[in-house]
Parts: C-alpha cells; structure tokens; sequence
C-alpha cells in the first residue's frame, strides 16, 4: 500500500459500489481495483472524470458478473479485455489485467494475466500506474508513482523508448500530460525518446492524432509544453506549418479555446487551415471554424467602428469574426478594451434577415430571372451600408428598379 484516497465521493457513490460489489462477488474481495486517472486526479486533488476499474476477471467473466448484478454490460473491446459497466447512468470502464504479446507501434496483442506487477508494467507514465481497492487504499506496483504524481513528474515506466516502440501515440501523450500535470522540465529521458522516435507518428491514424493534440491544447496553459514539442520535433512532424509565436502564447492568456489555439499555430491562410484540418482529419465542424475565421480576417480590424463591425459580422457570421478578432487580439495584446468590445457586439447582435425578397420585386413588376437576383444584392449592399434601417424599404427596392442600368 502507498497512502489513502480520502473525501472522494465517487468512491462511495451507489453505481460505483455496485459496480465493485458485482466483480467482487464473481472473483472475491481485492479482485478489481481502480487504476489510472481517477486514483492520480484523487492523490492531487484535481477533479475525476472517468471511473476506470482493473479487474483479474476475464471479460467474459467481467460480463456475466456485471449482468448478474442487474447491471447493464457492454462488451466495448472485449478482445482487449474491456467491458463497460453501466450504473445509476454512469459508465464504468473494467479492463482485464493484461501484458503485451507483440506490439507494432500503433496496437498490442494481449494476454490476459492476473499480475498487478505485469499489468503496471505494460502501462505508459508511472503516474498512471496507480490502483486503489474500494477503501480508497492505493497501490503503486512501480514504486514511483505516488511520488511522480505529487511532484509533477511525466516519467514513462521503465524504459521511455520500449513504451514508445508499443505505441507511437505515447509520444503525444508525453507532452500531453506535462501539460495537464507537469511541472518544471520535462523528464530528460523520455524527452530525448520522444525526439529520436518523433518519425514514428507517421505510423498513426490522424484521429488519433489530433484527439491528443486537441486534449493538450485544452490544458489550462499548454505553452511549456508545446515549446518542448517544438524543439524536439513533434509538432513539425504532425503540423509542418505550425509556427510557435507569441500570437500563440496571447491567445493562451485569452481563454482555453482549444480552436483558437490551434488557430494561432496556423497560418491565417483558408488554403493552409484547410490542409491542416485535412492532415488531422479534424471534425467538419473544427475545420469549417479554422477556414471561415481565416476568411474573415483581412475585413477585421480592432478599431473598426460599431457599425463597420455589424457589416462585417453580417457578411462573416458572429463565430468567424469573434476568432479572427481574438487572432487581432493576439497580434496587438495592448489592444484589450477594442478586442473585448468587439467580441461583446459579437455576442450580441443579432444578424437581421433580409428584408425584401424576389415576391416584393414580382409586385414592382420585375420578372423572375438574373435582374431579379442583380437587383435584390444591389438593395442588400446599400441595406448594409446604411446599417440594416428597418423602415423605407419598399421605396428603395422601388428606386432601385426605376434607375437606369450602367
């Protein structure tokens, strides 16, 4: 034993008992134990999320067990030993204890083992390789682990480079959790492996890829850690049109818009966003975001008055303003007071509809056809100039009908 979990209230919560007394009930007491994240957020105080469970029940074990608790039992990867538990609505992710067979850098085949000891092994950061029973008594199969966590110690367990060669992705994970839990340098030796193994990403799917991009730039301040990236030739090796700036480092004073970040790491280019979203096979929503604010910036500007703002947002949309306007920020960071107010009137204007349409041209007795769309984008450049008035428009449209072309 290596300390205590107190004041945790998943530990004692109704689904989680239920979950620990169906296992316990098919494989006796200190059969199953809690692992990972949810015993090293607990040790530090940090909040705890997921409630992941380490069992020596085999799956199909794990899964008769949950079922005859009355419980709901999904086989999420039962290859890899994993049954998902569902209790009171919460999932409860139980892996078998497992050891690698063969590994090629992407995925492992497994062995079931019933080896706490083996199973730690196999695991990436030692922090991570903490269990705890269900009175909250942790386990530290690594000896160091505990002590990783407390101190802010990202240290792969045993040798960095074996663990990366199981999988590549270990890598970004490396940077990944500094970001959320390091503290001071990262760990020199697995830094240097995370370097000399950098070109093996390429193995990778990019959904992967990004999923661990994406967590890390959501950490509350990821800078030291996308710097050490950077100069160990990661992030060159997963976005070669990345550039590490000090538009990057405003931005992460400004929030923590995981897309805003990865905004100010691109160019502010539609083509190169694009690409880059392709590269990550990022999702539509993400890409479509990163390619319209880049479309938007050359017509924002943090002194643009109220009303050149509302022609822009009218024309752009609240969203692909707001994040160019937070790429303006980054660029002039002295400029606040103007950043900030054009985001509040970005949060808050409400783009007005159109407010004639080809029936009011039929009634002025113009054919449906090209002039009918010629004259409504003439009414609607003039509506726009002279910020979306709400009265007169009959007599414009008409107006604008009754001129003579050219």
């Amino acid at each position: 034993m290596s300390g205590r979990l107190s004041d945790q209230p998943w530990l004692t919560a109704k689904a989680t008992r239920a979950v620990m007394a169906a296992l316990e009930a098919a494989g006796g007491p200190g059969c199953a134990r809690f692992v990972g994240g949810c015993v090293r957020n607990a040790l530090i105080g940090q909040p705890v999320a997921d409630i992941d469970i380490a069992t020596t029940l085999e799956p199909e074990e794990t899964l008769r067990a949950i079922r005859a608790a009355g419980l709901k039992a999904v086989p999420t990867g039962i290859a890899h030993g994993t049954v998902t538990a569902v209790a009171e609505r919460r999932p409860f992710e139980i892996t078998t204890l497992r050891r690698d067979v063969s590994t090629d850098g992407r995925k492992a085949t497994v062995a079931f083992t019933d080896d706490w000891a083996e199973d730690a092994a196999r695991r990436d950061f030692r922090l991570n390789a903490l269990y705890a029973d269900t009175g909250g008594d942790v386990f530290d199969p690594t000896g160091a682990g505990v002590a990783d966590a407390l101190a802010g110690r990202i240290v792969f367990v045993g040798d960095p480079e074996t663990r990366i060669r199981e999988d590549f992705l270990r890598i970004l994970r490396f940077f990944r959790f500094h970001a959320w839990y390091g503290r001071g340098e990262p760990d020199a030796a697995g830094l240097a492996a995370c370097r000399a193994l950098a070109s093996g990403m390429a193995r990778l799917s990019a959904e992967r890829v990004s999923s661990e991009l994406m967590k890390l730039l959501s950490a509350r301040d990821p800078r030291a850690a996308l710097a050490a990236m950077d100069g160990a030739g990661v992030l060159a090796q997963i976005l070669p049109d990345a550039r590490l700036t000090a538009w990057f480092n405003a931005a992460v004073e400004q929030g923590p818009d995981p897309v805003v970040r990865l905004m100010m790491l691109l160019p502010p280019d539609e083509a190169a966003v694009r690409e880059a979203a392709a590269r990550l096979r990022l999702p539509n929503a993400v890409r479509d975001r990163l390619a319209f604010a880049a479309l938007a910036l050359p017509d924002v500007s943090l002194s643009m008055s109220d009303r050149e703002a509302r022609a822009v947002l009218y024309r752009h949309g609240a969203q692909a303003v707001s994040d160019a306007a937070r790429r303006r920020w980054a660029e002039a960071p002295d400029q606040t007071g103007r950043a900030q107010r054009l985001l509040a009137l970005a949060a808050e204007w409400t783009r007005p509809a159109l407010p004639v349409g080809g029936r009011d041209l039929a009634r002025l007795g113009v054919d449906p056809g090209p002039e009918t769309g010629r004259l409504l984008k003439a009414f609607e450049a003039a509506w726009i100039a002279d910020d979306f008035p709400v009265e007169g428009h009959g007599e414009r449209l008409a107006g604008l009908v009754r001129a003579p072309r050219g």
